[in-house]
């Protein structure tokens, strides 16, 4: 063996070994920010380039009209006694295109962009997270989008109109009950054969579980093993891959339609098998030639399918929470005062909005990725993971602060939905603890890396001469980017960024966020060259730092969309507390992340030498502040144009027999006759009214002696009578009053006589 020969394959046994299916989802997908911030150098113009969209005037139709009358029909509390969505809503779903809405026109769907299916999903889902799961599906799970991209012209041509109106109403077969998270060892098995018409198919054999729409589901987008053990397909290839093929529910062999009960949402879900099910070969996405290419198909699908659907049902929870609780916070009195007022509800209000505006932020940004024909796979991974996290803290906080309002269930609840919601996105496009553990940085530090995915690539070089070649050039480029990265990382750990670039026109009260995020990415650069070099194929053991650096990654992308979004929105003064909080917030995770990763480095004598090119002078960046935590409350619990921007695409009944319409009219109110309050506080402090715990004495004095006119003493009880319905809790007569009174003494004890 040669010098040539041996250094690559010294180099070789440093890299992380890669399985066929890692190679496959490396390769699917498009590198854009992602890549520039781990760089350690990025171009602020790569994310800038992106404008923000605007809904057409057909797409914002369609959410003034369908939309709004899709979710002015569905009450969450019947849907969750009947089990299901009313006949009513089904029927709109199918006639008005709701399953087909970036299926193109010419096949029947809407054919609207990724902002507006996203818009449509965040409506849905403020008001029903079953009525939103079953339009998400079809849209961005299902066959339609693996057929629009991959199908054969036969294929689009017959199953596109059945889904865009609801002929069809689809599934997708993927996870199997030995293979959740590790979907690639799918045990599921189809063989190429013939039938006895002589006829060239498939026999498939498969069980799968968790399907969403599966129970009711026509047509099933089933992934499985493919063999070809007598090379019918003639591609003398026995064991094909991961396939996917188109199977109708009524064929011979399929068992479904059985549910699983997700949380006790009544959405569609459950499990199907079949057994010698035979499909015609043609049935394959894309025909006989895209045998086993499915789990790239797959993985291209994902990587826009999160960036859609679950970022925006996140978003819409956290959107409809902050709205929610802050007029509830506003409205609810304790100790003879709104309980917004005090700081232990301040604190979760001011995460609440602060996290509200990250989330919507990033799903922003990252849509216009996906609208500009991208298929950012690791961006999506980001939204995955953190706007579902960001939805449970969110939703914890509004059920802490509702109280036991938010743990009554009934018609009145607008959160027990919500919360049932988020361990199920949490769950599903995989698992979150998997996403940040090994697919953030695990497939971004390959992935997204400048010179990585060029290193692996010329490994695979059978020519020595010509990998070597390639090797060598690669890696110079990239030992080179190392060393600026490291003295970037340095110089800017003493100047705090200064001296780095900041794009021109930006508020110059943000300019400092852009240098603390070029000095971050040159230090993550530095760190995940280290770690690749060092750790090599140990890497991907080593879940925890692998988890830690993902973190520090997806909160520099996190803030990066928060200065983009504020930008391309014209740096509204009033969303200033939002920005800060939501940067300082994503900065302060970002190095507080980095800290532990070299506190709990493997290799001790690189973890040490690492702190001082990461951090020569400490640690600097703070999370918000008391008082920024209190401006970014202001924002949720007054009425205002930030409120109303930040919670802009959720649904907003106006009709006070509704709960949520009721505590918007409560809130208003309230806000509106603080003043009249404040009047009677002053008149009884200043005893020129006599003070009484019976409000309605009270409020007769204070029209007695002047303090108020009659038409403010009637206000203020109209919003007395508002608050109380505000805050009212379901409740409901026994339904068993029988086994109450079986337990119950036959007779009254007789009292003991008093001496």
């Amino acid at each position: 063996m040669g010098l040539r020969s041996m250094f690559v394959s010294a180099f070789k046994k440093t890299m992380p070994p890669l399985s066929s299916t890692e190679k496959e989802a490396l390769a699917s997908g498009t590198v854009g920010w992602d890549g520039e911030l781990m760089s350690g150098r990025p171009d602020w113009s790569k994310l800038f380039k992106y404008e923000k969209a605007e809904l057409s005037k057909e797409e914002q139709a369609f959410l003034d009209g369908p939309v709004e009358k899709l979710c002015k029909i569905l009450d969450n509390w019947e849907i969750q006694k009947q089990d299901d969505l009313p006949a009513e809503a089904w029927k709109m779903i199918k006639e008005e295109g709701f399953m087909g809405l970036e299926i193109p026109k010419e096949y029947g769907g809407h054919g609207f962009s990724s902002k507006a299916h996203s818009a449509v999903v965040m409506k849905l889902a403020s008001r029903s997270i079953t009525a939103a799961v079953t339009v998400m599906v079809p849209n961005s799970l299902g066959p339609a989008e693996l057929i629009g991209e991959y199908g054969t012209q036969a294929q689009k041509d017959y199953y596109l109109p059945r889904l865009a109106n609801g002929t069809e109403v689809p599934c997708f077969g993927l996870t199997a009950p030995d293979a959740g998270s590790d979907a690639g060892a799918i045990p599921d098995r189809g063989v190429v054969c013939k039938n006895e018409k002589g006829e060239l198919g498939i026999k498939i054999n498969w069980e799968k579980r968790y399907i969403t729409l599966g129970p009711i589901a026509t047509l099933i987008g089933l992934a499985f093993k493919l063999e070809d053990p007598d090379n019918l397909l003639g591609k003398n290839q026995k064991d094909m891959g991961i396939t996917v093929a188109l199977v109708p529910r009524d064929l011979p062999g399929i068992e479904i339609g059985d549910r699983h009960k997700p949380m006790d949402l009544p959405f569609h879900n459950g499990p199907n098998k079949g057994k010698d099910v035979f499909v015609p070969i043609e049935n394959i996405i894309g025909g006989p030639e895209r045998a086993g290419q499915g789990w790239r198909m797959l993985m291209e699908s994902l990587a826009v399918g999160r960036s859609l659907s679950l970022p925006a049902l996140s978003t819409a929870a956290a959107q409809l929470s902050s709205y929610a609780t802050g007029a509830y916070s506003r409205t609810r009195k304790q100790f003879g005062t709104s309980i917004s007022n005090f700081e232990g509800i301040e604190e979760p209000l001011g995460r609440m909005a602060g996290l509200t505006y990250m989330m919507n932020a990033a799903r922003e940004a990252t849509l216009q990725m996906v609208d500009a024909g991208e298929r950012p796979a690791i961006p999506s991974a980001i939204l995955k993971y953190h706007l579902t996290e960001g939805m449970r803290t969110i939703v914890n906080d509004a059920m802490d602060i509702h109280g036991g309002k938010a743990i009554s269930n009934g018609p009145n609840n607008v959160f027990s939905t919500l919360y049932k919601g988020v361990p199920v996105a949490i769950t599903v496009e995989g698992a979150n603890i998997m996403t940040r553990n090994l697919i953030i940085f695990g497939q971004g530090a390959v992935r997204a890396h400048p010179y990585v995915l060029k290193e692996l690539d010329a490994l695979e070089e059978k020519d020595p001469k010509k990998a070597f070649s390639r090797l060598t050039k690669t890696l110079g480029a990239h030992i080179w980017n190392t060393v600026k990265s490291t003295a970037k990382s340095i110089v800017y750990g003493f100047t705090g960024g200064r001296g780095s670039h900041v794009p021109k026109g930006v508020d110059k009260a943000t300019a400092k966020y852009y240098r603390q995020i070029n000095r971050i990415s040159a230090s993550f650069n530095v760190v995940a060259d280290a770690s690749l070099a060092v750790l090599g194929g140990g890497l991907k053991k080593k879940e925890r730092i692998s988890a830690r650096m993902g973190d520090v990654y997806s909160n520099m992308y996190l803030a990066s969309t928060v200065l983009w979004y504020y930008e391309k929105n014209g740096q509204p003064k009033e969303d200033a507390p939002l920005v800060h909080w939501a940067v300082q917030h994503c900065l302060n995770n970002a190095e507080k992340a980095m800290d532990q990763v070299l506190r709990n480095y493997p290799n001790k004598v690189v973890g040490t030498l690492l702190r001082p090119v990461v951090f020569p002078t400490g640690r600097h960046l703070d999370a918000p502040s008391d008082k920024l935590d209190k401006a970014a409350a202001d924002t949720i619990r007054n009425p205002g144009a930030v409120r109303d921007r930040l919670t802009k695409g959720i649904f907003k009944p106006t009709d006070e027999k509704d709960a949520l319409g009721q505590l918007e009219k409560a809130f208003l109110m309230t806000v509106e006759t603080e003043p009249l309050e404040k009047k009677l506080y002053l008149a009884q402090k200043s005893k020129a009214i006599e003070p009484s715990e019976k409000r309605s004495e009270l409020l007769a004095a204070a029209q007695a002696a002047g303090v108020l006119t009659e038409a403010e003493v009637g206000k203020l009880k109209q919003v007395d009578a508002l608050r109380s319905a505000a805050i009212a809790v379901d409740a409901f007569p026994q339904e068993k009053p029988q086994a109450a009174a079986a337990a119950a003494p036959e007779k009254k004890p007789v009292p003991p006589k008093v001496a």
